[in-house]
């Protein structure tokens, strides 16, 4: 009797571990459905904006009787903006589905080296820029490592305060290379660090107030660093900014 109970014991909890992982199964498709549906939904209101803009500018141009040459090389100088707004939201939008295809081959990068070409070729604005670049040898996709260093770096550098700060280091942790950025800025709850990193996402409620991002910087490195197989973990800093740490797993040899 005792046997029977034990049995029937182990076969109802069988039975509840495989249901539970069945079910698991079923929402994952569910859940990549409704994050797919999202973010087209959220690419094409953010597309629909400038394309709105550029609209509204040639109609109250072409609807102004006295227009004269002038008028109208302001408004096409500012529709001309408005298409590079769409470029560059293209571009991230192609970055962004590139990297979730993941990584085809692999081959060795230098994260201080790459790190280094980026700082110095971005205006800083008045940050202070401190950098602490040791040797940091890993393999992948090097386009996309370089758009994630430049996403990061450029991020911690748009949202600062005046007179503030950026913190880079680069180096060896366990035998696997790590980059940190670490930067001043405002105040982030540590409840919204999962958002930032979803895209089209932004802290501000202002849409105007996005320090002339796309809500895309972070998405766009968290798929790369999915991509390469690292990991990523970003935190609050003390008294505002933000702590963002990518650890390379791969080592420099190129095979996948």
């Amino acid at each position: 009797m005792q046997l029977a109970n034990e049995s029937a014991s182990a076969s109802w909890v069988l039975d509840n571990q495989l249901g539970d992982t069945f079910d698991g199964l079923l929402a994952r498709p569910e859940r990549a459905f409704e994050a797919q549906r999202r973010f087209v939904s959220n690419a094409s209101h953010e597309l629909r904006t400038p394309m709105t803009l550029e609209r509204t500018l040639l109609e109250v141009a072409l609807a102004d009787p006295a227009a004269d040459a002038e008028s109208l090389r302001r408004t096409c100088e500012q529709v001309l903006v408005a298409g590079e707004q769409q470029d560059r939201l293209l571009e991230a939008l192609l970055t962004l589905s590139r990297s979730q295809r993941g990584v085809e081959r692999r081959e060795p990068v230098d994260l201080a080296a790459m790190t280094g070409e980026c700082i110095a070729t971005l205006p800083t604005d008045g940050v202070v820029v401190k950098a602490r670049l040791n040797r940091a040898p890993t393999a992948g996709d090097r386009q996309l490592i370089e758009r994630l260093v430049f996403n990061l770096v450029t991020n911690a550098l748009r949202h600062n305060i005046p007179n503030g700060s950026v913190d880079i280091d680069t180096g060896m942790v366990d035998g696997h290379a790590r980059l940190t950025v670490e930067n001043t800025g405002p105040l982030v709850p540590a409840a919204q660090i999962a958002r930032i990193f979803e895209p089209f996402q932004r802290l501000s409620r202002d849409r105007t107030d996005d320090a002339g991002g796309l809500g895309l910087g972070l998405s766009i490195v968290q798929a790369i660093t999915e991509a390469h197989d690292a990991a990523i973990t970003a935190q609050p800093r003390a008294g505002g900014g933000l702590v963002v740490r990518v650890d390379f797993r791969h080592s420099t040899d190129t095979r996948c």
